[in-house]
Formats: C-alpha cells, sequence, structure tokens
C-alpha cells in the first residue's frame, strides 16, 4: 500500500512536469511566431521608409528644378520688360520728332496752308505734305516753276534736320488722257507724274537734303484721293505728296 501510494506520487508529478513542459513550449513557439511576425512587419515598413525617402529625394529634386526654372522664368520675363519699355521709349522718341517736325512745318507753310494749296497730316508717325500740282507746275509742265521752288526752299528748312525718315515723293494725276503734242513727250500720265516727282527729288537734293534719304514713286491716275467726277476732284488729284516714313 505504501509502494503503490509513493508510485502514484511519482507518477502525478512527472505528468505534471510533463504538462508543464508542453505549456511552456506552446508559449516559446508563440513568441517565435510573433517574433517572426514583427520580423516581417518591421523589413515591410523598412521598405516603405526607403520607398518614401526615394520618394522625398526625386520629390525634393523636382522641387528645386521648377524653383530653378521659376527663377529662370522671371529673369526672361524680367529681361522682356525692359526691352519692351526700351523699344517703346524709343517709339515714344520718334513720334516726338516727327510731332516736332509736323509742327514746324505748320507754322513754316502756315501762309500755304491757309490758301489751301497744301495740305499736312500726321497718322502714326507718318508724316505727309501734299501740295497741289499748280503750286509746283505750269500747265502740262513737269519743271517746277520759280514759286513752287521757293515753297519747297521753305519746306526743306524743315527737312533737312531730319536724319531718321526716308522721304518719298509721290507724283499723281487725275484720269483725264494726255492729249496732243505733250502725249509725246508724256504718253500717259504716269510718265507726267514721274517726271514731276523726280524733278521734286531733284530739287529737294540740290538744297542740301541727303540723296540716300530720298526717292520718288509715280502713281499717275491710279491713287485717287477725290472723285474725277468733278474739277475739285481732278484738282485735288494733281498732286506731289512729301512723304515722310520709317527707314527700311
Amino acid at each position: 500500500m505504501g509502494k503503490s501510494m509513493s508510485l502514484m506520487v511519482v507518477v502525478v508529478a512527472i505528468a505534471l512536469a510533463m504538462g508543464g513542459c508542453t505549456v511552456m513550449g506552446s508559449t516559446y513557439t508563440k513568441k517565435v511566431n510573433e517574433a517572426d511576425n514583427n520580423a516581417r512587419e518591421l523589413a515591410a515598413l523598412q521598405q516603405k521608409y526607403e520607398a518614401l525617402t526615394t520618394d522625398l529625394v526625386k520629390t525634393t529634386g523636382e522641387r528645386n528644378k521648377v524653383v530653378t526654372d521659376n527663377k529662370a522664368l522671371e529673369n526672361e520675363i524680367a529681361r522682356l520688360r525692359q526691352d519692351i519699355a526700351a523699344l517703346q521709349k524709343a517709339q515714344e522718341e520718334k513720334v516726338q520728332k516727327v510731332s516736332k517736325t509736323y509742327e514746324d512745318l505748320l507754322v513754316k507753310m502756315k501762309s500755304e496752308v491757309a490758301k489751301g494749296q497744301m495740305t499736312i497730316s500726321e497718322l502714326k508717325g507718318k508724316l505727309t505734305v501734299n501740295m497741289v500740282d499748280a503750286v509746283l507746275f505750269d500747265s502740262g509742265k513737269a519743271e517746277v516753276k520759280g514759286g513752287g521752288q521757293a515753297i519747297l526752299k521753305k519746306i526743306v528748312s524743315v527737312l533737312k534736320d531730319v536724319k531718321d525718315k526716308s522721304i518719298r515723293i509721290e507724283g499723281h494725276t487725275d484720269n483725264v488722257p494726255i492729249t496732243g503734242m505733250l502725249a509725246k513727250k508724256y504718253p500717259t500720265n504716269r510718265e507726267l507724274s514721274a517726271a514731276r516727282a523726280i524733278n521734286v527729288t531733284r530739287y529737294l537734293q540740290e538744297q542740301g537734303i541727303d540723296p540716300a534719304n530720298l526717292s520718288a514713286i509715280a502713281f499717275g491716275e491710279y491713287k485717287p484721293v477725290a472723285s474725277n467726277d468733278t474739277p475739285e476732284g481732278k484738282a485735288k488729284n494733281r498732286r506731289i505728296e512729301i512723304i515722310l516714313v520709317p527707314k527700311e
């Protein structure tokens, strides 16, 4: 009986010990699994961190490039604004010069303008002196007469100081065909207007205008400013125009 009891105690002790080992083994396995899971999560977080770091570096680089590009663009805009301001100033100076020439001509040619022999106009930097042919030429003639030379001298006194403009002399007529003996010298109105424009140009050159700034153009009857149906209209179309235009 005593031996049997002792044996049972031993058996129970062994069983309890084995049960304890089983519990300890289960806990250990759980901890190992948790450690593995933590390691995997840490590795995943590490990858995310590295990816975010790479993205941050890339984004920072792109941002720096944008900042640099914006700075360059701002500098270019500032330069363009300076160029525009300089061009506007130069244009204003040119317009002011033309306006000064226009005002001087109005004063100098006040008598001729008042008599209706001449008009002087200015538009967008283009100055035009429009003279009826009778002021400069006898009927059917292309040579500048004495009275016309006196008028041109007054114009030269103003234009001789103009260096930044080209001076274009345009010859115009009405639409009445040239007939008789005059037609042998000037077959059409084009030839008559050409001769008159050239003679005015030559006279301006003789009076000191730089010939490099002078040109002559013949329009004949093909650029009228009034109707040729009335004597008044024809008279307006028979004209010489002295035009100041920008140099090419």
